[in-house]
């Protein structure tokens, strides 16, 4: 008999002995096992809770049915009717178009506070007696090129000039304003009878809905798609979220930032169609204020005023919000000056809303 089979147990330290039996089934499995992975426990309530803010635009979606439940309290038959419904969707559909823009601009990084003064030059351009006489397509063509146009020249300054965001589209705000009341003479200017194509687009309408309404949505949807599906938008989330890394990435920074500016300027001249449409005139009174609704709109759906972050869908439904909120207030009888208050202040809370989501850990 040998070593090994005189019951003698051989060395554990040996590298040459076969493990048993026992030891390559090893000991049976369970919670209470050595080395066995614990069980995680289920959340509690409060961290299931938790999880549901981490859901896409969730506040911003409550926010909105919050407000449609006031609206059905308030003032149950006005709110609740089709022409009131049908009336939110029209007011959001020129203020839309302008956000879908501000949206692009404020995620690469900058401002633009030129939009409604944009979109009163191009009304103004698009409805002289001079443009008008060429027909309706020549008023849309030359409505899109202005706008276009004002906004390459903010890029430019911008981009090239080096010119703060800020200063340069203040300049334009103002310059903007004043060609306009200086081409129509501070005078309201009326589409012509002959130029109804215009107007159709606002009292035409398909399945109940303003064909205006229509072009605001394929303008979101052309948006969404340039933002979340194409280089473009990659290189605009880049260039808001870290200009000298996308510059040594090999991203042409200011080309990026002229051509951010363009696509404003170009929504600013759809939207002076979408209004010329709605009102029947060009005007250089048109879109006052315009840029505090858009730009609004967009920080409350999550966008960041330091770039980098945000979304078309978030710009929507913070442009739902405050639209929904004007409704409210004109249906209740409610004052203006208490409506913009009331704006003033959901800005400022989103703001720091803002400020503390980046301080938290994540």
């Amino acid at each position: 008999m040998t070593e090994s089979q005189g019951g003698a147990p051989a060395s554990p330290a040996s590298p040459a002995s076969p493990a048993s039996p026992v030891d390559v089934a090893g000991p049976p499995a369970g919670p209470d096992a050595p080395g066995a992975a614990a069980p995680r426990p289920a959340p509690p309530p409060a961290a299931r809770l938790s999880r549901l803010g981490e859901v896409p635009h969730l506040g911003l979606v409550a926010a909105l049915a919050l407000l449609a439940v006031v609206g059905l309290v308030t003032v149950p038959d006005a709110f609740a009717s089709a022409s009131n419904l049908v009336g939110i969707l029209s007011l959001a559909a020129t203020i839309g178009v302008i956000t879908v823009g501000a949206t692009f601009v404020i995620i690469g990084g900058g401002i633009d506070l030129s939009v409604g003064a944009v979109m009163a030059l191009a009304s103004v351009w698009a409805t002289t007696l001079a443009t008008q006489s060429y027909g309706p397509l020549v008023m849309i063509v030359c409505a899109v090129l202005v706008g276009a146009g004002a906004g390459l020249v903010n890029g430019l300054l911008i981009a090239y000039g080096r010119l703060v965001p800020f200063i340069a589209t203040l300049a334009m705000l103002v310059a903007a304003r004043g060609l306009a009341q200086r081409m129509s003479d501070r005078r309201t200017q009326l589409v012509q009878q002959g130029n109804q194509a215009i107007v159709d687009l606002s009292t035409t309408r398909v399945f109940g809905v303003p064909v205006l309404v229509y072009i605001f949505a394929v303008v979101v949807a052309a948006g969404w798609i340039l933002l979340n599906r194409t280089t473009f938008g990659r290189r605009t989330y880049a260039v808001g979220g870290n200009p000298e890394a996308a510059r040594l990435a090999g991203i042409d920074v200011r080309r990026h930032t002229m051509w951010l500016y363009a696509l404003s300027g170009l929504c600013c001249g759809i939207a002076a169609v979408l209004i010329m449409a709605r009102t029947t005139t060009g005007s250089s009174t048109h879109g006052d204020l315009y840029e505090l609704d858009a730009i609004a709109a967009v920080i409350i759906g999550g966008t960041l005023l330091t770039g980098g972050r945000g979304s078309i869908v978030g710009s929507i439904l913070g442009l739902l919000i405050f639209t929904v909120i004007t409704n409210l207030f004109i249906l209740n009888g409610l004052n203006t000056s208490d409506q913009l208050i009331a704006k003033g202040l959901i800005i400022v809370v989103a703001v720091l809303l803002q400020r503390r989501s980046l301080r938290s850990p994540t």
